[in-house]
């Protein structure tokens, strides 16, 4: 008996005791947080950068300076009331913090621009996502009966997650459970069990932000992989529980087993998961420090979840876990043999072996498909999300175009260049004030100002195209390589931008290098095998490519993106491939664990490798499938949330999970798995696998329908 059975059979001999103890671990959590917890903030420094360097030393020059920012637009058919403008800059400038209000009005009088400059970062706790003195401020102008809307760097932390997209992965993965079992209380088994874990983990990402400064994104992303991973990981046991009870075992012993056999599975599914999520780390900014801690620790608490209240609930419900009708049955200890050779005549089972008659061609076929998914992402462009990609609903987008229309699309994304008066001449700044005025892309500039201790001097340029416009990254290239001397920086709000996004390009592959190497190796370990874990790293980097693709065409290319709330063509948001190359990859290494646990008992009882991958998918293709229909439901529902980031991650999760769930587990798969025969299982050193005694009596029959 395994570590992971004897828990299993301790819980399921207990099952009171144990949701006794996990109400009380909630509770518990709970409280802390409610006490300990911290706020979520964003931390938007950009360690390392020229525009982080130039934000640093206003910081230190300008006591006033480096502060956050904020755009409030007043705007009327007719022209403006100069006195209703004027009222409201003068109570913006008494609101805390404030450090001071530049107004602007518009050529044709009818928009008013008033530029906020706060004396305290955005993350400070008295401004952070509060914008209720700045829609006080406005009073006179929403008196007046003109369009107030607010914009900028602090209105868009305001940004909130409606939270639906959990009610549509919960209600969807319900139907489907209940269609796949045929009991209700089967199908609210998993999505008990994963909610639980919820629970746990939303109390731990709210510890970690009182130790770090945690992401407002950072609990959404945990909880739209959790959700899916939760429910997936609950479905695999439940699944061999079920197939137990049909095999004549009490729920008790059917609980331990079960828990002993995919439980496996689970931990390895799941540790690879954290590996992926650790790679974050190696982005080099904080916000993804805390995109994995949160996401990690909303990981470990439902895979604890799955392997100690899974088998208490299971050995609780008894035998209604199965359908109404076969409740009477009693069948034979074992129903089938432990090689599972009966799931070989299921429609899966069929399918395999056709696809094992003709490797080749199914292998190309399913290649050439995945390649033409991916080639979209050869020309995809990253660019964090700013007022222009938020819904046409929101004020922040208001305030985005009604400032284009009204000051020119520059005016969205000024930057501030920074000369340093020690290694720059007072007449050089003015020489170099005039040449950059004169440059094709720039609309307009300041004068120039000057620190009040003398060394530092200070003006903003807007250019003639939007933030997001890639004439913008040209110019702001062409000015720190051909323009800028020696002390002179570029920073503000579009080089802050733009610094992100050739920062994650250039980290995106230190995080792929790490993750798959370090993937490899722990399932080289589970597995006992080098070529396995190698072609499923290859097979998961082509579904992460065929997801970057798709949410290319989607966004970039505005392919349905009406359907999710998106009015025009967007760049992907720099935030997301790094991002959703670590969640995918742990999440693809699901499939493959959970498929290669079979082929491999089954190789190890039979020695016969071409026909334990036909077996192996048999025997597991309807609960994967299930659980890839769930996990796919739960990712587009987040799809449907208005933070462009998310939506952004909803479809690319989705997209990947179910070309996982489709063209590779089905095809490219059993194709490369036939082809390479009993090389699948090569271990430099090793001879070939044999089963011992005791690996034989572990051996379990992989589910041959749910």
């Amino acid at each position: 008996m395994n570590p992971l059975q004897r828990v299993g059979l301790a819980t399921a001999r207990h099952p009171w005791r144990t949701i006794a103890a996990w109400l009380l671990v909630l509770a518990a959590l709970g409280a802390m947080a409610g006490t300990l917890g911290g706020e979520l903030r964003d931390n938007w420094n950009v360690p390392d950068t020229r525009a982080q360097h130039g934000v640093d030393q206003l910081r230190e020059h300008f006591p006033d300076a480096g502060g956050s920012s904020a755009q409030v637009v007043i705007h009327d058919d007719g022209r403006l009331d100069a006195k209703v403008v004027d009222d409201v800059v003068a109570r913006l400038e008494a609101t805390d913090h404030v450090a001071g209000v530049t107004p602007r009005l518009s050529d044709d009088g009818d928009t008013a621009l008033l530029t906020v400059r706060y004396d305290v970062p955005t993350t400070d706790p008295d401004i952070y996502e509060s914008v209720a003195p700045l829609e006080k401020a406005v009073a006179p102008a929403d008196a007046a009966d003109y369009q107030v809307e607010l914009g900028g760097e602090l209105p868009g932390t305001a940004t909130t997650i409606e939270g639906r997209g959990e009610l549509i992965g919960i209600l969807v993965a319900l139907a489907l459970l209940v269609l796949a079992f045929g009991s209700v209380v089967a199908a609210g088994l998993p999505i008990a069990t994963a909610v639980g874990g919820l629970v746990a983990g939303s109390s731990g990402v709210a510890l970690l932000a009182a130790t770090a400064d945690v992401s407002t994104s950072a609990p959404t992303i945990a909880t739209m992989v959790g959700l899916g991973v939760g429910i997936d990981y609950a479905l695999l046991i439940v699944t061999r529980h079920v197939e137990r009870l049909r095999a004549g075992d009490s729920p008790v012993e059917a609980a331990a087993r079960a828990t002993g056999t995919a439980g496996r599975s689970v931990l390895g599914a799941g540790l690879t998961v954290l590996v992926s999520l650790m790679g974050l780390r190696l982005a080099g900014l904080p916000t993804y420090d805390a995109f994995g801690f949160a996401t990690g620790i909303t990981v470990v608490c439902v895979m604890a979840a799955a392997v100690t209240l899974v088998p208490a609930l299971c050995a609780l419900a008894g035998r209604r876990l199965v359908p109404r009708k076969e409740r009477g049955l009693v069948t034979a200890a074992r129903a089938t043999s432990s090689t599972g050779r009966a799931g070989a005549e299921t429609l899966t089972g069929r399918w395999a072996a056709t696809v094992a008659r003709r490797p080749v061609a199914w292998a190309l076929l399913a290649l050439t498909v995945m390649v033409a998914l991916a080639a979209p992402a050869l020309g995809m462009r990253t660019w964090p999300q700013d007022g222009g990609s938020d819904p046409r609903s929101s004020t922040t987008r208001a305030a985005y175009d009604l400032i284009s229309d009204g000051f020119g699309p520059g005016a969205n994304g000024p930057i501030t260049l920074v000369a340093d008066l020690d290694e720059v001449g007072r007449e050089d700044v003015a020489d170099l004030h005039l040449r950059v005025e004169r440059l094709d892309g720039v609309a307009s500039s300041t004068p120039v100002a000057v620190s009040p201790d003398g060394r530092l001097a200070v003006w903003d340029i807007e250019p003639t195209t939007a933030p997001v416009d890639e004439q913008t990254t040209v110019l702001l290239d062409e000015l720190r390589t051909d323009v800028l001397p020696e002390g002179v920086e570029a920073t503000g709000y579009t080089p802050i931008l733009g610094d992100i996004s050739d920062l994650l390009q250039e980290r995106l592959w230190l995080v792929v290098g790490f993750v798959v190497l370090v993937s490899v190796v722990l399932l080289t370990f589970l597995f006992r095998s080098v070529v396995v874990p190698v072609k499923a790293a290859a097979m998961n980097l082509l579904s992460i490519g065929a997801a970057y693709g798709v949410v290319t065409l989607v966004f970039q290319h505005g392919w349905g993106s009406g359907l999710l709330g998106v009015d025009h063509a967007i760049p992907v948001s720099s935030w997301v491939p790094i991002l959703m190359f670590a969640v995918l990859f742990g999440l693809s290494m699901d499939y493959e664990v959970f498929l290669l646990s079979a082929v491999r008992d089954d190789w190890l009882d039979t020695g016969d490798a071409k026909g334990s991958v036909v077996r192996g998918l048999a025997s597991t293709g309807r609960v994967i499938s299930v659980a890839a229909a769930i996990m796919v439901a739960v990712f587009l529902g987040f799809a449907t949330e208005p933070a462009v980031v998310v939506k952004m991650l909803g479809v690319g999760l989705a997209a990947a999970v179910a070309l996982d769930a489709t063209v590779v587990r089905m095809v490219l798969v059993p194709a490369t798995m036939t082809l390479l025969g009993r090389w699948n299982w090569w271990l430099p050193g090793a001879s070939r696998p044999r089963p011992t005694t005791a690996e034989v009596d572990d051996l379990e029959p992989e589910p041959t329908h749910v």
